[in-house]
């Protein structure tokens, strides 16, 4: 490993750990939000001392762009989130809402993507920037699906009804694979041209990734879950599995060109709900369980460190805040009206529930995976406005929509 990117996660662990101390101690906030809060305070003073100081602020830049957030999160840190996420999710109760979770991680997806796309085609055109179609489309892409990472976090301590949380846990398991599928498409357009767009090869690309995901995670978690059956109270042996599981799983789906997060989180569903859940699970099972929560919870204060820290490499550019800012009440608009058609789609007909589409609007939380698909945006003149949009939207749903849902769900009664 290069010297200097051990040096700067030994910080960021370092960063994670104290403020994780801070939070628990004295603030008492959610630790993701609380720990993403004290990072973007810790980079605002940094960003203030490097404007007096500019070698300060040339050395800060450069720690934090040692760090390839795209790739820490999408080729490392994602495959064990996801899996230890869907670990714990019960799928009794995933089955019950299924027509729901596919609505929302499909449909829903699809529609927000394009009212997002034309919204913020219209709020940059607003502030001066002529930009694409189809790269403000990209923007809706990657901003649509709600983030597993940031969601399953922060329910936690939200006390939902357990429906709500199926619903909402569940939908943001299933559809960053889905929103990872739409951009992939997009891009293609934007490249390629839309003069050389092709249903059936977008329509192949959805079958490879999506579909064959979930094919592929299902026999990865059969398969797991009859190997760690045979093992008899060998708890560090069936971790180790797991993590084997986790990271050669993950990595052979790149390379078979199938959807590493939704194998992920369907081998996880599995090997949770057969080896873990049950009430007669062996003790070995459950040692593997605290074993993935323990992890969950530290990769979980290392990301959000990560998310506020990467403030300090965002342009400074008076326009792209105020075009961020428009865009936040924008993507809620979008996200109400694609959580609201596939309610009226499952009601029949029927006046769908005014509470239920509020709390699943305010509770579709944006994270980490946002952030790294901007990233991986093609260069373009206007790459830096949608990174930060980007950094806006997701900062605000974290910070401003986490900490309050707990309270939306006490006033709405939604905990019942």
């Amino acid at each position: 490993m290069d010297g200097s990117l051990f040096q700067t996660m030994t910080i960021v662990v370092g960063i994670a750990a104290f403020f994780s101390y801070i939070n628990h101690k004295f603030l008492k906030l959610p630790t993701t939000i609380g720990l993403m809060i004290m990072a973007l305070v810790l980079a605002a003073v940094m960003i203030l001392i490097g404007e007096v100081n500019r070698d300060f602020m040339m050395q800060t830049c450069e720690v934090v762009h040692v760090i390839d957030f795209r790739l820490l999160l999408m080729d490392v840190m994602l495959s064990f989130l996801l899996f230890a996420g869907a670990l714990h999710v019960n799928a009794r109760s995933l089955k019950k809402e299924r027509v729901s979770v596919l609505l929302f991680a499909t449909m829903g997806v699809l529609v927000s993507t394009f009212i997002v796309g034309f919204l913020s085609q219209w709020v940059v055109g607003l502030v001066g920037f002529d930009v694409p179609l189809t790269y403000c489309l990209l923007f809706g892409a990657l901003i649509s699906p709600t983030d597993p990472i940031a969601v399953l976090a922060i329910l936690k301590s939200a006390n939902v009804s357990s429906s709500l949380e199926t619903k909402i846990s569940g939908e943001s398991l299933f559809n960053d694979g889905v929103g990872v599928v739409v951009f992939l498409s997009i891009l293609l357009v934007h490249e390629n041209g839309v003069a050389n767009f092709e249903v059936s090869e977008t329509l192949k690309l959805f079958g490879e990734e999506a579909i064959g995901g979930i094919i592929y995670g299902a026999i990865l978690g059969f398969t797991g879950y009859r190997i760690l059956k045979s093992i008899e109270d060998a708890p560090k042996i069936e971790v180790l599995i797991t993590i084997a599981i986790t990271m050669g799983g993950y990595g052979l789906a790149s390379l078979i060109h199938v959807s590493g997060p939704l194998a992920m989180v369907v081998a996880g569903l599995i090997i949770g709900n057969k080896l873990i859940q049950p009430k007669t699970a062996r003790k070995s099972a459950m040692e593997v369980s605290e074993f993935w929560e323990m992890l969950d919870e530290i990769l979980n204060a290392i990301l959000f460190v990560l998310i506020g820290l990467e403030i300090i490499s965002l342009p400074n550019n008076g326009s792209y805040i105020i075009a961020g800012l428009i865009m936040i009440p924008a993507v809620l608009i979008a996200r109400l009206v694609s959580v609201a058609i596939p309610i009226s789609l499952m009601k029949k007909g029927e006046t769908p529930s005014s509470k239920t589409i509020t709390i699943l609007t305010w509770g579709g939380l944006r994270g980490g995976i946002s952030i790294a698909l901007a990233l991986s945006l093609p260069q373009s003149e206007f790459r830096d406005l949608i990174v930060l949009i980007t950094y806006c939207v997701v900062v605000f749903s974290i910070i401003f929509q986490g900490l309050s849902i707990g309270s939306l769900v006490k006033k709405l009664k939604l905990n019942q």
